[in-house]
């Protein structure tokens, strides 16, 4: 999820544990130590762009990691409020819930975390709700804000924080529920249109949990649709990308490719681009997709192959799509999600 609500998490997790024993310091505490985890992007710079992708939401996103960073933080927080009624446990085990409730709710991303570090490398991801989601994060924000005006030992403080955390984890539960039904609105879609298929994954698209993304692994490539949960017709309309994995065939043996492969779980398509080759995540699809499934990929990478000198051949670039919002995008974002199908 993003800073902000890791950030409001981390405050709440704070002020439950040590909330009634040093106030304020406990959501401030809880909110730093929830974004510890995300620091893993500092060390992007030293890394080689698939190293970077495959590093990130890793090892600092998973429970061993807040286990053995847990004491340190606590003992540090400790040093630094000594006077207070908290002891180093006390610090620690609030530096320990604040930071494993991060990956927890990455979780539920649709790019996961690593969280059985180093016992696997399966990368947990739900994909039931956005990487930003303002139905989220907004009312968690507001009592976490309200409360901080109540005196520690206040009834209602506590019951603010509580409200909270309710009604954001009752949230994420609807967002389970909802990826349910529209998995089954997508497989009923794909029956009624004879399309055999391997997998299929479903995630939400940016900033809400009602309009719907599907990708569907099929032995020659992937079908595409959207669905809104104002949607009068069905079935879903679908578009097809072909895989085209026989274009880097020879190249599966490369440390490189194996990784990205792993980090797409197997949904990617590759394209011959003007002499360069392109692997692209179609867990993501386009920037514009839910429009006329056109327009470039959130995660592409282009593919040089060089001498056997130099980086065992291969250099891999992340192409950065030029990012262009403005009114009339939103506007038929707005629309699409609204059930509206043509624009």
């Amino acid at each position: 999820m993003d800073t902000i609500t890791q950030i409001t998490l981390g405050a709440a997790v704070g002020e439950a544990v040590l909330g009634k024993k040093v106030g304020n310091k406990a959501i401030l505490w809880g909110a730093v130590c929830a974004t510890v985890p995300d620091l893993d992007v500092l060390a992007g710079p030293f890394m080689d762009t698939v190293s970077r992708m495959a590093f990130h939401r890793g090892m600092s996103h998973s429970i061993t990691f807040a286990l053995f960073l847990a004491p340190l933080l606590g003992y540090l927080i400790y040093l630094i409020h000594k006077r207070q009624a908290a002891g180093w446990q006390d610090w620690t085990r609030l530096a320990f819930w604040s930071i494993v409730t991060h990956p927890l709710l990455d979780n539920f991303t649709s790019y996961g975390t690593q969280f059985f570090w180093p016992f696997s490398d399966y990368r947990i991801a739900f994909s039931t709700i956005s990487v930003i989601d303002p139905l989220y994060t907004v009312p968690f924000l507001i009592t976490i804000i309200a409360l901080m005006f109540y005196n520690r030992s206040s009834h209602k403080r506590r019951v603010l924080n509580y409200l909270g955390i309710t009604v954001s984890t009752t949230y994420l539960a609807f967002t389970v529920v909802n990826k349910l039904y529209v998995s089954h609105v997508f497989q009923k879609s794909l029956q009624k249109q004879h399309i055999v298929y391997n997998a299929i994954m479903t995630s939400p698209t940016p900033g809400n949990n009602f309009l719907w993304r599907g990708v569907v692994e099929t032995p020659d490539g992937f079908w595409e649709g959207y669905y809104s949960l104002f949607d009068k017709q069905a079935p879903v309309e679908f578009d097809f990308t072909p895989q085209n994995h026989d274009l880097i065939r020879n190249l599966m043996k490369e440390p490189q490719i194996r990784t990205l492969i792993w980090i797409t779980k197997g949904f990617y398509s590759v394209v011959d681009k003007e002499g360069s080759i392109y692997l692209n995540d179609m867990r993501y699809g386009r920037l514009i997709g839910w429009g006329k499934f056109e327009g470039e990929f959130v995660f592409s990478f282009r593919i040089e192959k060089h001498s056997l000198v130099s980086h065992n051949g291969l250099e891999i670039f992340r192409e950065q799509p030029v990012i262009q919002i403005n009114r009339q995008i939103l506007k038929m974002f707005a629309l699409r999600l609204l059930g509206n199908t043509h624009f």
